[in-house]
This record gives C-alpha cells, sequence and structure tokens, in this order.
C-alpha cells in the first residue's frame, strides 16, 4: 500500500519528529512520519519548506500526521492548511488522530493519498471505517505518549475482523517484538521511543539517555501533559509534580465542552514544556514521553541500523 520495503513506521512524534529522522528512517526503507508543530514550532521549518527539506534528503515515501480534533476554529484552520499543502507536495500517506476522518479521506482519496487513522479500541475503528479510512494504527496500553488501555493481541482480535490493515503501535523496543506482532497478524508496527533513541533525532542526549536507562517500571501515566493519560518516564521533577488532575481540573475534564478546553489549557502548557525539555533535557524540567518499549532499547544507534536489524527480524520469520 505505501510502496515502503519494511513495514515499520517511525511515528509522528512532538517534539522529535525532526526532518533528519523522518527522511532517514524513510531512506533506510520504512517510513518516516512528519508531525506539523514539530516540524515548524520545534524546529523552525515552515511546514511546506520543511517537506521539501525532508525531500530534498530522501527521495522515498513519507506521511504526515493530522490531529483532527476539533479543539479550535483557528487550530482546525491550520490542520486544513496543512493538508492542503501535504496534498499540494505529493504526501502518499496520512495518518489522522482524535477525530471523524472522513473530510480528511474526501480530500486525500481523488489524490490517491493512503489514510490509517489512530485508534484505540473498536468503537472508534468503526466510526474511522465509515469515514473511509484504508487501515489503523491501533495503539495499545504499551505506546508511548497518548496510550491505549488494551494489549496488542485484543486489539487485533476486535478490530481485525473490520478488513483493514492493522499496525501495531506501542511496546516494540527490539527486532524480536517486531516479528512476533507481525506473526500474530498485523501488518506492520509503529515504533516512537525506539527512534528517539537514534542518531538522526535532534532530541537532547539526556532525553536520548534517559530512554537507556528506563525500565518499563519507569513508564507512568500523567493527566498533566494533555488532559488525558499521557505515558512518560518516572523522572524527580514528574514526581514531585504529580500525574493526576486536581479536583477542579477533573470536573472540568468530564463536561461535555469544558474538557476540550481543559485539554487545550494542559497541551498550551505542555507544548512549551516538551520543546524546552527536548531540546535542554536535565538543565530543565524533564518531562520526557516514551513507552513501555525502553526495556528492550540499549543503546542510540543510527537510524538505518534500527530499521535493518527489524527488518531482519523479519526475514528470520520467514518473510
Amino acid at each position: 500500500m505505501l510502496n515502503i520495503e519494511v513495514p515499520l513506521i517511525c511515528g509522528a512524534m512532538y517534539p522529535c519528529s525532526n526532518p533528519e529522522l523522518v527522511a532517514a528512517v524513510s531512506e533506510a526503507g520504512g517510513i518516516g512520519i512528519v508531525q506539523p508543530l514539530s516540524l515548524s514550532y520545534v524546529h523552525g521549518h515552515d511546514f511546506r519548506a520543511g517537506l521539501r527539506y525532508i525531500r530534498s534528503l530522501t527521495d522515498k515515501p513519507i506521511g504526515v500526521n493530522l490531529i483532527i480534533e476539533r479543539s479550535s476554529k483557528k487550530y482546525m484552520e491550520r490542520v486544513r492548511q496543512w493538508l492542503d499543502i501535504s496534498l499540494e507536495e505529493g504526501v502518499p500517506f496520512l495518518v489522522t488522530a482524535l477525530g471523524n476522518p472522513d473530510w480528511v479521506v474526501a480530500r486525500a482519496a481523488p489524490a490517491g493519498v493512503t489514510v490509517f487513522h489512530d485508534v484505540t479500541n473498536r468503537r472508534w475503528a468503526e466510526k474511522a471505517l465509515d469515514g473511509g479510512v484504508d487501515g489503523f494504527i491501533c495503539v495499545n496500553n504499551r505506546a508511548g505518549g497518548h496510550a491505549g488501555t488494551l494489549p496488542e493481541q485484543q486489539l487485533l482480535d476486535e478490530i481485525g475482523p473490520l478488513g483493514k490493515p492493522l499496525v501495531c503501535a506501542g511496546g516494540i523496543g527490539t527486532p524480536q517484538q517486531f516479528a512476533e506482532v507481525v506473526r500474530m497478524g498485523y501488518a506492520g508496527a509503529q515504533l516512537g521511543t525506539r527512534f528517539i533513541a537514534s542518531a538522526e533525532c535532534t532530541a537532547h542526549d539526556d532525553y536520548k539517555q534517559a530512554i537507556v536507562a528506563a525500565a518499563e517500571q519507569d513508564i507512568v501515566l500523567s493527566e498533566k501533559i494533555t488532559g488525558v493519560p499521557v505515558s512518560i518516564i518516572r523522572t524527580p521533577y514528574i514526581e514531585k509534580m504529580g500525574v493526576r488532575a486536581g479536583p477542579l481540573a477533573k470536573w472540568l475534564l468530564r463536561g461535555r465542552r469544558s474538557k476540550h478546553w481543559m485539554r487545550m489549557l494542559y497541551s498550551l502548557q505542555s507544548i512549551w514544556k516538551l520543546k524546552r525539555a527536548s531540546q535542554q533535557g536535565m538543565d530543565y524540567r524533564d518531562i520526557f514521553q516514551a513507552g513501555k518499549s525502553v526495556q528492550g532499547i540499549h543503546a542510540v544507534v543510527p537510524a538505518a541500523e534500527i530499521v535493518t536489524e527489524y527488518a531482519a527480524a523479519l526475514q528470520g520469520e520467514g518473510r
């Protein structure tokens, strides 16, 4: 579907999806996904110019992530601009999240662009299927960032019958784990944390070393990043700050309308904190997003080496 050599996606990550990392994964035979805010706000590229810069580094397929939750009119205008530019620049793959992707599919399908949607359970998968998506990124309970609540096998069992390709996202930190999820029935896998600990990622070395040093039990869920649980590394700063929303915030997060505003407030605060932490490391408030795949990550290596090792594991499974 994506015209790639290895069914391996470098997931979109704020603030860690720098152009060089996206290009390196695609060039190695997988596919890198652009996170628009990361490209522009963190790494300083005009969105169109950033896509063209990535194109100067690789002519292999890349993708763009669009978070389509209708949080504000201004934000949605920006999302529509990102979509327009992505289509104009010939991006062949879109990954949507947190909303109804039907309007994205309506624009993308006539251009021959493939659309996958992030899902955490069958309910959201059915809604996205009605919207015409081509496949699903199944975010499980071991993922970094916005983790799901279900294990990978249960997601496969629940969403597989919908008849679309499924990508396993979460907890994959070794080539053997990659081969295992493909053997289970997934069409491929999406990695985030593993690619932060790569040579091409421009995140601060403190962030990368925190991933290398962390074990599975060091990953905790915080409600204070975006208003919904986010997987992060338990650091002294996180222990001091706590991971639970306060009583007023919890009440607002339960409201039909107020939850969107509360999530936006948390996100606006966290966008700045995450950016500073990724750039300044332990010299700043160390909020490091990561998933339970840290258990299998023991070194910072080039992205191409990661893709090659994972591809070799598939070949060992007879693929």
